[in-house]
């Protein structure tokens, strides 16, 4: 394979120059300024000590960009990555003691793993097993979950438990103990983001800044919000009072280590790794190709499964937790105007300084501030009208859906996401059981041939064309026995069966055995089975088998010369009525002239 593959900064950093420079360290500066916050806040959210967050955001962010082949993907902590891994850690030990963040670092370097050997295995379609309705159900329900967890922390109250089930009547029993100073700060938090999001904006537009500024300084407003709390907690002591500050947070870049490779736990450990990896993955390769085509660029699904897999060997070998592609981020990251992951880079090196310099400022942040800034950010995640959607369209895609978004609020993260991947492949499975088939005709005055019950065709009573518009396996085959012995019987004059195949991808062992044994029983029965519209990639699997040679039938390039064979009559009786009918224009026209 071209080391280029592998390598995509071979590619870009070669015409790399001073105009991209400048819009990647723009880039890399408001990116910094939202990154900040965030990754204390995610970390929290993960039951992480603040600043591994910050750990997670500097050498993930420059390995994947010399692995990633997403110019603009800006990887780090996110919500729905960090509520994975709380859930998969917080039953095992104390949120964060020395076991637990030993076991995050590890889950990490397990992600790491998953990831990199799926992109040299190229097993990057494995992802496609998680449908949209799934993830859209588990990304909801994760935003809901999240936010109602925050909850505790706007309150300043304590409420043990991780699911629905334990946080709501918790919350409800710790109403009366609500510390209204950590409320007063959580609440006027809340408040300005969510202004600060829709309307600051337009407020600086109408000042006379121009729309970029307006809305990179706009997206700032977490740091805002960060200055002025610390700023309240210290001057009028608020920690005094019981208002929860981040506290000691260590300054310097963090120590490269091994993670604690403890073979039972890594066994524990391993679903939750599995599915961090593909739901990182997921959300990071959608993100990617939506930001991708917006340039009319492209992303590879290998350096993507790479750039991942190495971005969270970095986060466990320096002190953070598992780590992908971000959404909002990514998005403030190429409306900045980055132009190449060499942004990324300029991101981590400011990570790097702000874990040098300010981590002495942040003692005083007060922890409602940081709940403040999940619940806004996840919020937008949330998307109960895609349920009403969804089901309209689709009743099997929508009880996916809403058994995903249950499972993850009743239940419990991993369980609420295997049950709706698990339901998604059993109800394809049954749907694929029961293919549509179509008794089709010829539409008069053409070659084409469609549903008797849809459309006024011609048949010929000799010949029953059957158009399936399944691939044949194993689930469906002994449908497909049944189906044509059904038709067949209900005809008693047909003498031949042309099986239609415009929509067969496949047929396998099971579907050729259940042909051969289809054109016997037609055989004994004074009936020939014939084939039509086989594709390339299906006849020649055929031509693999001794179906061809046996089963006795022809196989038509078309439907029509199918027909021209055998049932010469209704295709003269078409070719007389076309022939009429250009006579008849052909008149008509001179007529007119």
């Amino acid at each position: 394979m071209n080391l280029r593959h592998w390598l995509p900064w071979l590619d870009w950093g070669r015409g790399y120059n001073k105009a991209s420079a400048g819009q990647d360290g723009l880039a890399a500066l408001i990116v910094t300024l939202m990154l900040v916050p965030q990754s204390l806040a995610y970390a929290m959210l993960a039951g992480l000590p603040p600043v591994m967050g910050l750990y997670a955001s500097i050498l993930p962010l420059l390995l994947y960009a010399l692995f990633g082949s997403s110019r603009t993907l800006a990887v780090g902590p996110v919500a729905v990555v960090s509520l994975m891994t709380a859930a998969a850690i917080g039953p095992l030990f104390p949120a964060g003691s020395p076991s637990y963040i030993s076991a995050a670092m590890l889950l990490a370097m397990m992600s790491g793993i998953i990831l990199a050997g799926m992109a040299l295995l190229r097993l990057g379609f494995l992802a496609n097993f998680l449908s949209h309705p799934v993830i859209s159900g588990f990304i909801s329900a994760s935003g809901i979950l999240i936010a109602i967890g925050q909850a505790k922390h706007i309150l300043g109250v304590s409420v043990p438990g991780e699911g629905l089930v334990q946080i709501l009547p918790g919350l409800l029993q710790s109403l009366p103990d609500t510390h209204l100073p950590t409320l007063l700060i959580g609440s006027l938090t809340l408040l300005w983001l969510w202004w600060a999001r829709s309307q600051l904006k337009p407020l600086l537009q109408r000042a006379g800044l121009a729309a970029t500024m307006a809305g990179n300084l706009a997206k700032a407003g977490p740091v805002l919000a960060i200055v002025v709390a610390i700023l309240c907690v210290t001057l009028l002591q608020l920690d005094q009072v019981g208002v929860r500050v981040v506290g000691n947070i260590p300054r310097g870049l963090p120590g490269f280590s091994l993670p604690t490779l403890d073979l039972a736990l890594i066994v524990q450990l391993l679903p939750a790794a599995v599915l961090i990896s593909l739901v990182g993955f997921v959300e990071s390769v959608s993100v990617g190709q939506t930001l991708a085509a917006k340039r009319r660029e492209r992303i590879q699904p290998d350096n993507e499964l790479l750039g991942l897999g190495a971005s969270n060997l970095g986060a466990a070998f320096s002190g953070g937790f598992p780590v992908t592609g971000g959404f909002a981020r990514s998005v403030v990251n190429f409306d900045a105007g980055a132009q190449t992951p060499m942004a990324g880079i300029f991101t981590a090196m400011g990570i790097a300084l702000s874990v040098m310099l300010l981590t002495p400022l942040l003692h005083n942040l007060p922890q409602t501030v940081l709940a403040a800034t999940i619940i806004v950010a996840v919020l937008g995640l949330v998307d109960l009208g895609s349920l009403r959607r969804t089901w309209r369209y689709s009743r099997q895609d929508g009880a996916a859906q809403w058994i995903t978004l249950l499972g993850v609020l009743l239940i419990g993260v991993e369980a609420g996401i295997l049950l709706g991947v698990t339901l998604s492949l059993l109800l394809f499975l049954w749907r694929t059981s029961q293919p549509h088939m179509a008794v089709v005709g010829q539409v008069p005055g053409s070659e084409h041939f469609r549903n008797i019950e849809r459309f006024a065709v011609m048949e010929s009573p000799n010949v029953l064309s059957l158009r399936v518009d399944e691939s044949l396996y194993f689930p469906n085959a002994r449908f497909l026995e049944d189906r044509i012995g059904e038709l067949v019987a209900a005809r008693p004059q047909v003498r031949h069966v042309v099986l239609m195949c415009p929509g067969v991808n496949l047929i396998d062992a099971s579907a050729l055995d259940s042909l051969e044994t289809i054109a016997e029983r037609l055989k004994t029965a004074g009936v020939q089975l014939h084939l039509s519209e086989v594709k390339g990639p299906v006849m020649d699997q055929l031509k693999r088998s001794t179906f061809l040679d046996h089963f006795g039938g022809q196989v038509f390039i078309s439907q029509y010369q199918a027909l021209r064979t055998l049932a010469p009559a209704l295709t003269l009786a078409t070719r007389q009525q076309d022939d009429q009918s250009f006579l008849i224009q052909s008149l008509d026209g001179r007529r007119q002239a």
